[in-house]
């Protein structure tokens, strides 16, 4: 979990750079921006916004032989020893960007690089590096008085409410090629920004593992869970399973298995599933976990409880009690009708 409320903008570069592929130029400030008290606020919400609406996914720097012959881990090392350097640093980092922009979508744009201090991640306050990229330029109208009429003036800029990409990179966890968050507005180019440019690989901790396994359970009940039993059981074995996520800190798949598993016989297909899907969602040698409990609300959010019917008709079951649905929802066939039924037991109907 991240808090950049109080995160404070030690320092800015700005650079500009073309698309290379279209023989645009790159623009190197000699010296750093001087910021001052009226723009920081401005560039806080810009830089900062687009991470605090967006889900979590970590990244960390990689390579395929060693973490060292990763450019940007190397330069992000090199700022966090000596916070001075960054706008030197700043260069090298822009001229690589440039240097990947070499297809014939990406937009050339500005640069921002900036040192970040008080950023809190799991609870640890920590350094960052902020490095940002604007493209798109929007429209907007400024006005001037002209005798006894105003002067309508179209201009273009950058519009301070959406950020086109970013990433912050957290001074933390650099034995695993540090903690970094990023986001891409503009998607023309989906491998540019985090494969060309970052060459990042996927956080792999309790909060991917807590994700990834849920991701999992879901596509087990669909694939296997549904068929073999019914809607009501898919809906209900994912409840059972965000159940025992969120009163667990410890995930143990024997464990797991035995209370979320309402038919025994479903176990072997849960094992022969995990053989052939383990790898899409990596949790292939993933048999015991720290629980994420954040990763858990989140989840919860999106896993749908509600059974459709093709008679237009929708069951929703309740997340809070399962016990309702297990006690009082009975699935049946009626012979007459040839129709499969369900039968709900209650008291009284309740107020809306």
């Amino acid at each position: 979990m991240i808090n950049l409320f109080n995160a404070h903008i030690e320092s800015l570069s700005i650079h500009r750079i073309g698309n290379k592929s279209r023989n645009e130029s790159i623009f190197i400030s000699d010296q750093g921006y001087r910021l001052n008290d009226e723009i920081v606020p401005l560039l806080k919400e810009y830089f900062f916004k687009s991470f605090r609406e967006k889900e979590e996914n970590y990244f960390q720097f990689a390579h395929e032989v060693d973490i060292e012959y990763n450019e940007m881990f190397n330069f992000a090392t090199e700022i966090f020893a000596n916070p001075n350097e960054i706008h030197n640093v700043s260069k090298k980092i822009t001229n690589h960007l440039f240097e990947q922009s070499n297809h014939p979508h990406i937009k050339n744009g500005e640069v921002y690089i900036a040192y970040l201090t008080n950023l809190n991640i799991d609870n640890n306050v920590v350094d960052g590096i902020g490095i940002f990229k604007s493209e798109i330029m929007s429209n907007f109208m400024q006005f001037e008085d002209k005798g006894t009429t105003l002067k309508m003036i179209l201009q273009q800029g950058i519009n301070l409410n959406k950020l086109d990409k970013g990433c912050l990179i957290f001074n933390y966890k650099k034995e695993e090629g540090y903690k970094i968050l990023s986001v891409d507005s503009n998607r023309y180019d989906t491998r540019y920004w985090l494969e060309h440019f970052l060459s990042v690989d996927a956080f792999q901790d309790e909060n991917f593992i807590t994700k990834k396994y849920l991701k999992f359970c879901q596509g087990f009940a669909k694939d296997v869970v549904f068929p073999a039993e019914d809607k009501k059981e898919e809906v209900m074995f994912m409840n059972r399973s965000v159940n025992y996520f969120a009163k667990n800190d410890q995930f143990e798949e024997s464990n797991f298995l035995n209370e979320v598993l309402g038919n025994p016989d479903l176990i072997p297909e849960f094992k022969n599933y995990k053989v052939d899907k383990g790898e899409k969602y990596s949790i292939e040698d993933v048999t015991t976990f720290p629980i994420a409990n954040a990763a858990v609300s989140e989840a919860r959010r999106f896993i749908k409880n509600v059974i459709n019917l093709d008679t237009n008709i929708q069951i929703k079951l309740d997340f809070i009690n399962p016990e309702s649905a297990e006690k009082y929802v009975e699935k049946g066939w009626d012979e007459e009708k040839q129709m499969y039924y369900y039968l709900v037991y209650f008291n009284k109907e309740q107020k809306s």
